[in-house]
């Protein structure tokens, strides 16, 4: 493959994950003003903390427990977004040491989907392009599409009754799906799946998932099964 037809190919990659991405901010959107917040408040939660998975973490328990999860949303939305901090380690020699505000526009780009993009380059330079187009991509789509799914919620009311709220679950699930391919990430999943399964009739919105994660991280971090493939 020539350097030109690489580039290109990060480039399609890139555009054609970002714009996937963009797809549910629609959803987050809807399910955010249904879960008490206005369209500016919505707008400019997609614009400051950018992470969706977060996001929708935190509106899903502001629509199940109101105010009173406020502390638990915040809670389970931070711990969500620490992988980002992982991902900045995984992505700081691909982005390199330029200067001060380049590394921090990186650093609000850097995503699940921009970094899975990133590292499936063969080179640092394909590495560091496809990340910043996925990045610039999903930025400008997301908020877009949260403006327009903001809208849409305020005018239809309730977005459960159009089934938007599944769209959530299906992104997780897409995000999720591709990293079980390991005999030990399927049990991790397996068992924060139960856990908080278990624990969503008896505790407040939001601690469930907390709990869950705590789980997850013991189960992943002793890696009792090894790195065997789940094949």
């Amino acid at each position: 493959m020539t350097r030109s037809s690489a580039e290109r190919t990060a480039i399609r990659s890139g555009l054609a994950v970002g714009i996937a991405t963009a797809v549910y901010g629609i959803s987050f959107g809807a399910l955010s003003v249904a879960s008490g917040l206005d369209i500016w408040q919505t707008c400019f939660l997609s614009l400051v903390m950018f992470t969706g998975g977060s996001q929708f973490a935190l509106v899903g328990i502001l629509a199940t427990g109101g105010a009173a999860a406020g502390f638990t949303g915040i809670a389970t939305a931070a711990l969500l977004g620490l992988r980002n901090v992982i991902y900045g380690m995984r992505m700081a020699p691909i982005v390199g040491t330029g200067p001060w505000w380049r590394r921090a526009i990186s650093a609000w780009g850097t995503i699940d989907e921009s970094v899975a993009v990133a590292i499936a380059q063969p080179t640092r330079p394909l590495a560091r392009l496809g990340f910043s187009v996925t990045a610039v991509t999903v930025f400008v789509g997301w908020n877009i599409t949260t403006f327009v799914g903001a809208l849409i919620g305020d005018a239809i009311g309730d977005p459960r009754a159009w089934g938007l709220d599944a769209a959530a679950a299906a992104a997780f699930l897409g995000l999720l799906w591709p990293r079980l391919k390991r005999l030990q990430a399927s049990v991790v999943a397996v068992a924060a799946a139960v856990v908080a399964t278990v624990l969503t009739p008896v505790l407040m919105p939001g601690l469930p998932v907390l709990v869950a994660a705590i789980v997850a991280v013991v189960v992943g971090a002793f890696n009792w099964l090894g790195r065997r493939d789940d094949s």
